[in-house]
């Protein structure tokens, strides 16, 4: 018989990835032991905290209380979250981690408010003269309200404001004979930068120019802090523009008594009103 040179079927599921004939193809091998778990650990890690800004960025984030404007409703030491979406999410302009910048400049979307800020919400917000610093205010006056203050009284649409509002003073490290903002220093702290100084003057208008009684614009509302004579306020810079509202203050999660050097365990969980 005549020898019969028979070639084997190539099986379709062994051809090379790359589709080259002859099965001749390589596929590159996995990284095995401590290079792949590191790598694994890498992506988790970095997943993780792409979420978390995101999260910080939009819904809530934390904020601490370093001085007494906002005294008795929020004291010295206070940590708190905030809800950032109730006014209308709004994708950040940068990206920060701790006091780095990791992304500036990018395109800025608003979604739907779940509501607009009411009276007697207590705010956090990007200061109007300084981008970089957070205050946090009480709103007593939304657009259209009248406002007046006269010997330390607010009036609002003609009708006293009343609020818990403090009675002693903040702490502050001004002389109290100056009226002057700009001569008092003004304390920084991580996230809530908010600066609390002593002033006189607070019991009426110090804001040059400003009207009495004073009407809320458009698109703006009217911040006074609790600790209303120990406050700066808009009282000093005007009527604050919505947009640069960062969310309402919505309940403690942590206070610290750096006087006593002690937890106020009484104070944690309290929401904030």
């Amino acid at each position: 018989m005549g020898k019969k040179n028979r070639k084997k079927d190539q099986d379709p599921a062994a051809a090379p990835a790359d589709g080259s004939a002859g099965g001749q193809g390589r596929v590159a091998a996995k990284p095995t032991g401590l290079v792949a778990t590191v790598k694994d650990y890498a992506k988790s890690i970095g997943i993780a905290l792409v979420i978390a800004l995101l999260l910080r960025q939009t819904l809530v984030q934390p904020f601490r209380i370093p001085t007494g404007s906002m005294l008795e409703t929020l004291q010295i030491g206070d940590w708190l979250m905030v809800n950032k979406f109730i006014y209308g999410i709004k994708t950040p302009e940068r990206v920060r981690l701790l006091n780095w910048t990791i992304v500036k400049d990018l395109p800025v979307l608003h979604l739907p408010a779940i509501r607009e800020p009411r009276q007697g919400d207590i705010i956090v917000f990007a200061f109007p003269e300084d981008k970089n610093l957070d205050y946090i205010k009480r709103c007593v006056a939304v657009e259209g309200d009248t406002v007046a203050v006269d010997e330390g009284v607010l009036y609002v649409n003609g009708e006293i404001y009343e609020s818990n509002f403090g009675e002693r003073d903040g702490d502050h490290s001004c002389v109290p004979n100056w009226t002057d903002p700009e001569a008092c220093p003004a304390p920084r702290a991580k996230h809530d930068q908010a600066s609390y100084v002593r002033q006189p003057r607070n019991r009426s208008w110090p804001w040059p120019g400003m009207p009495n009684p004073f009407v809320v614009p458009a698109g703006h509302i009217f911040m006074m802090g609790d600790n209303r004579y120990n406050s700066l306020d808009s009282r000093y810079w005007g009527p604050l523009d919505k947009k640069l509202i960062k969310g309402k203050a919505i309940f403690l999660y942590w206070s610290w008594d750096g006087e006593r050097k002690r937890v106020r365990f009484d104070r944690i969980g309290d929401l904030i009103r």
